[in-house]
């Protein structure tokens, strides 16, 4: 089991509400971390009642500070990381949307859990950065960064080692909104709400089009989206939509 205290998670009007509860070490990710994440995408994932998930970091300095250099050193480890496998966001395998809340700097491994998520809003004063190159780390995770943003801003992110502002993300389209720190949950609720009132089957649909089509031909692309598609014309919810409207009232969604 994760160490209870180095993720919160709660869970409000259809959203779940994941904080890594590490401030005083500028969240960065350790094993109770990690663990703790794994579990609560499971968790995510499986509740019917979840219709899309925030991940923050407590306070209002850092999002993530990356992997605990500290834990690590000690560790000695060579390789590829062992323990931070991200579970099943990392994984692809949430298929309800995920927004990042980016309250303050992320950097590295915390620049990682942003790209892990589908969308983002980000406080005005925080900062992303891929820093590995000053430690003499790697970033294999950064992989489809070149398909996020143009690839020569990627490489240059990546070689530099050098954080770009909220407002540069924004700009580079990683990050959707940019607002004043005080405004970041409100927004981020904002969102979140907007996405929960929609038809999950629809929503779900949506993310999973965009992913696994990416770099495809058109042809192959218009195929894989029917196949993801296909489903949610069939559903209940399918019939629900158009009486709902004909009957002026607000659809129930059942997800099914």
């Amino acid at each position: 089991m994760a160490d209870q205290d180095a993720v919160l998670f709660e869970v409000a009007d259809g959203v779940a509400w994941v904080t890594i509860n590490r401030p005083e070490a500028r969240n960065a990710v350790n094993q109770a971390v990690s663990a703790g994440l794994a579990e609560a995408w499971d968790r995510v994932e499986s509740d019917d009642d979840i219709a899309v998930a925030v991940l923050t970091g407590a306070g209002e300095v850092a999002f993530s500070a990356g992997a605990d250099l500290k834990e690590m050193a000690a560790r000695a480890e060579r390789g590829l990381p062992s323990h931070f496998v991200g579970g099943r966001l990392a994984d692809g395998g949430v298929t309800k949307p995920v927004i990042a809340a980016v309250n303050g700097l992320a950097y590295a491994f915390g620049f990682n859990l942003v790209m892990q998520c589908d969308l983002c809003v980000a406080a005005d004063h925080a900062r992303l950065g891929i820093l590995e190159a000053k430690v003499g780390r790697g970033s294999p995770w950064a992989n489809q960064l070149g398909w996020l943003i143009p690839p020569r801003t990627a490489i240059e992110l990546l070689c530099t080692a050098e954080p770009i502002s909220a407002q540069r993300a924004y700009e580079l389209g990683l990050v959707n909104q940019v607002v004043p720190g005080p405004e970041l949950k409100p927004a981020a609720a904002d969102l979140a709400a907007a996405i929960a009132a929609n038809a999950p089957l629809t929503v779900r649909a949506g993310k999973a089009m965009i992913w696994a089509t990416a770099g495809l031909s058109p042809a192959e692309a218009a195929a894989i989206a029917d196949e993801i598609y296909e489903p949610v014309y069939a559903s209940d919810d399918a019939q629900e939509g158009p009486r709902a409207f004909a009957e002026k009232r607000p659809p129930r969604w059942q997800g099914r």
